[in-house]
């Protein structure tokens, strides 16, 4: 098997642009250990935090759960900055070393153009690539089977 096209690592660091977080729409799909994280922010209930901050979004046969967006495609946890970043979700902390983002160097070059950082700064190791690839297959988000429809 080959070698990724990542092994020698890649550039990234974060401008601060908070394109990522903002005005174009997307889905921060949530796993158990991310809500758990984000109920101590807000400090709400399980039941409170899913109904205030959360969404139920169809994928394949399931549902699974993203935080909510303001009406111009922000993150609801944007207010000049993000209000919960010590406790952001996996999929915020991972960011740009994402399974679609790693298929090829062509994927990482098409995200070039949407994100200032990539290319740029520290370069991350194959190794440290591949531990959030991993975080994130150990920590993959929630889903729900959906309800079956009445008869």
């Amino acid at each position: 098997m080959s070698e990724p096209f990542y092994s020698e690592g890649l550039r990234f660091e974060c401008t601060r642009c908070h394109a990522c977080c903002r005005l174009e729409p997307g889905y921060v799909f949530l796993s158990e250990r991310d809500i758990e994280r984000l109920m101590t922010a807000t400090r709400l209930s399980r039941t409170d935090f899913l109904a205030r901050y959360c969404r139920e979004v169809p994928v394949g046969e399931g549902l699974m759960i993203s935080l909510k967006e303001k009406p111009n495609y922000d993150c609801i946890f944007w207010d000049g900055g993000c209000t919960v970043y010590p406790h952001r979700p996996l999929q915020c902390q991972s960011y740009p070393f994402w399974d679609p983002n790693l298929t090829s160097r062509q994927a990482w070059s098409t995200l070039k153009g949407r994100c200032p950082g990539v290319g740029q700064g520290k370069l991350h190791s194959l190794e440290e690539i591949e531990s959030w690839l991993a975080a994130r297959s150990e920590d993959p988000p929630v889903v729900l089977k959906r309800k079956r429809e009445p008869a």
